[in-house]
């Protein structure tokens, strides 16, 4: 068998199932394990490196309502690399090479791939994407293996916080400029990780949300979950944070409580490391519970004290 991934995502679970001397292909975002890096890419983006998140955003937006695509695929190389099996998805035009795009490239493909598209909204979404490919892959031992361990962790975190009596208020941003909440399985992750995040909506795309809202909903803790961007990007991003009004007086802001993390890595990322994400976003809701778990770079305190000397900040 022979595998391309057009995810991360779906790289890292080929990984876990042992199956990795499979992938003869990945994405230019692939990138854990280490050794996923060192394969050949077949994707590129058409975002110029540089821009802020605001020009991204603006980028990315223009593109969708076009015909033109944010990714491209080397269909050279591809027909190259002769897969069997190609992991793709229909979930989100921005997080991958397109569908349409995928379906072209298949018919200049000789060997003639089959396409198994992986589209998770939810926790049991995710788990399920790995019982697939481990079907997919002849593994279904180990798959079943893998989500036994993942789940008993995912389980580990629910038994501690199921009838706290207090449940902090969490905005999880994917994007800051303009601000994006969270959508899909993230609501799920904060109300296992002892939190409530009422602007999020479950087993739904992030979507915009105005700042009023966020003022509105006072939260007591603010994580920074950029899609793509790395935990040094999500802490320079933090700083924008600074220019909307009220930030400053938010609780989260003056309890020093708002975390960057490796959004791309963990929280945007739906494969196995879905459940670091979880026992990070534990740690931030309720720390006297739960330590940090022990990963190198995957999340900061950011923002710990107000800029100003003013009342706001006394």
């Amino acid at each position: 068998m022979r595998v391309c991934s057009l995810l991360p995502s779906a790289t890292e679970i080929v990984f876990a199932l042992g199956l990795e001397h499979t992938l003869v292909g990945v994405t230019h975002e692939c990138d854990y394990p280490p050794a996923a890096a060192r394969l050949p890419a077949v994707t590129r983006t058409n975002i110029p490196a540089g821009l802020s998140s605001h020009d991204i955003d603006a980028a990315v937006s223009s593109t969708l309502e076009t015909t033109s695509s944010l990714y491209e695929l080397d269909v050279a190389r591809l027909a190259q690399l002769q897969p069997d099996v190609i992991l793709s998805q229909r979930l989100c035009e921005v997080c991958a090479v397109s569908a349409g795009r995928v379906e072209d490239a298949i018919a200049r493909v000789p060997s003639h791939p089959q396409v198994v598209n992986l589209e998770p909204h939810s926790l049991d979404d995710i788990l399920e994407t790995i019982r697939t490919v481990g079907r997919l892959l002849g593994c279904d031992t180990r798959a079943e293996a893998v989500v036994t361990g993942l789940r008993s962790r995912l389980d580990a975190v629910a038994s501690r916080t199921r009838g706290l009596p207090g449940r902090p208020r969490v905005l999880c941003l994917e994007w800051v400029d303009p601000p994006y909440c969270g959508g899909h399985w993230m609501p799920e992750l904060v109300a296992l990780a002892g939190g409530r995040d009422d602007l999020a909506r479950l087993a739904q795309p992030s979507r915009r949300i105005a700042w009023r809202d966020v003022l509105e909903f006072a939260p007591q803790v603010i994580v920074l979950t950029c899609c793509g961007f790395s935990l040094e990007r999500c802490e320079a991003e933090a700083g924008l944070l600074r220019r909307y009004e009220g930030f400053e007086d938010l609780p989260a802001v003056r309890t020093g409580r708002v975390f960057a993390t490796d959004g791309s890595a963990y929280f945007s990322r739906p494969g196995p490391r879905i459940v670091d994400s979880l026992e990070i976003l534990a740690h931030f809701v309720h720390p006297e519970i739960f330590p940090a778990p022990p990963l190198d770079r995957a999340f900061a305190p950011v923002l710990t004290a107000p800029a100003s000397t003013g009342p706001a900040a006394r």
